[in-house]
């Protein structure tokens, strides 16, 4: 299940306050900024840092 585009829209890296992206695949939200993705869970995105999963640097953005 995707997130409501409108919460999408209103989202930001809790850490960087930048918007996220939307990983349909991986069902997370990505912070290119921090290079963290946080997962999606349930259909509710938990943007707690202890719960990110960290970017490996070849993973393109």
């Amino acid at each position: 299940m995707a997130p409501d585009p409108w919460l999408l829209a209103k989202l930001v890296c809790p850490l960087t306050r930048q918007p996220l992206r939307y990983d349909a695949a991986a069902q997370e939200l990505i912070s290119d900024a921090a290079r963290v993705a946080y997962p999606i869970r349930d259909g509710v995105p938990v943007m707690l840092m202890e719960a990110a999963r960290p970017l490996i640097p070849d993973q393109a953005p």
